[in-house]
């Protein structure tokens, strides 16, 4: 594992940040890019990107928090604050509800199209994860369980067991959810389709691949995970179809 990718003196670049960094890069000049087809001013584009960035690495954090350290939390509010503890602790949904929250208010505020705009985040959404996920492999987090399959990895910050590199597994879905996601974009037939479609293909991989990931909170036989991921499945289908409707356009 490489955590750290470059280190001289006490200046360190983490190998995780490194690659959300290039994330939000590709990002920015990617949907500036679609920006400017559909005649909105690229410029906004760099304001959100951040100020969703931001908020959700404090949505993940806090949402991790609450699962997992609420009690710890309670007695030393300060522990959020900690660099440790906010590198170590994230989850995903916490950073989709962080993320979005800046987004739907710079949306009104600007009065621009919900819709329209999240279609041409989609496509990124799903690339930035992909990448950031090699983060995580180089980091030795978010790793799956053991197994004796031939592309196991050991993960020495964990212990020398042969695990399923999860990580890695998301980040090839998610590369080709950025594909499929940026292919049908120039043939979407309503507002909202792929940014729906990227929720729902979301919900499926994650769901998949949490059979294979380390996981220590269970509700019956899925895990938290997989609890989580069919509520946002189910409510992404009923969007897609409630939206659909609502378009004189079919893609069916």
């Amino acid at each position: 594992m490489y955590p750290v990718l470059f280190e001289l003196g006490s200046l360190r670049l983490y190998s995780w940040g490194f690659m959300l960094a290039i994330a939000v890069l590709i990002a920015i000049w990617g949907i500036g890019r679609l920006f400017e087809r559909e005649d909105y001013s690229k410029d906004a584009v760099f304001e959100m990107v951040i100020l969703m960035v931001i908020c959700g690495l404090i949505g993940s954090h806090l949402a991790y928090i609450m699962v997992y350290q609420w009690e710890e939390f309670l007695a030393d509010p300060l522990m959020f604050f900690s660099i440790k503890n906010g590198i170590e602790g994230m989850i995903w949904y916490g950073a989709l509800i962080g993320g979005m929250i800046p987004f739907v208010i710079y949306l009104h505020r600007k009065r621009m199209s919900f819709w329209k705009v999240a279609d041409m985040f989609a496509p990124f959404l799903a690339l930035g994860y992909a990448l950031v996920r090699v983060g995580c492999f180089l980091r030795g987090c978010c790793y799956g369980e053991v197994t004796s399959s031939a592309w196991g990895v050991v993960f020495p910050v964990v212990d020398e067991f042969t695990r399923h590199p999860t990580q890695l597994y998301s980040s090839l879905l998610n590369l080709i959810l950025f594909i499929i996601l940026i292919w049908l974009y120039p043939q979407r037939r309503f507002n909202g389709q792929i940014f729906l479609l990227y929720l729902i293909g979301y919900g499926i991989y994650r769901f998949i691949v949490e059979f294979f990931r380390e996981t220590v909170v269970f509700y019956g036989v899925f895990s938290m995970g997989q609890v989580y991921t069919l509520g946002l499945l189910v409510v992404a289908i009923l969007l897609y179809f409630w939206q659909r409707s609502r378009s004189s356009r079919y893609w069916f």
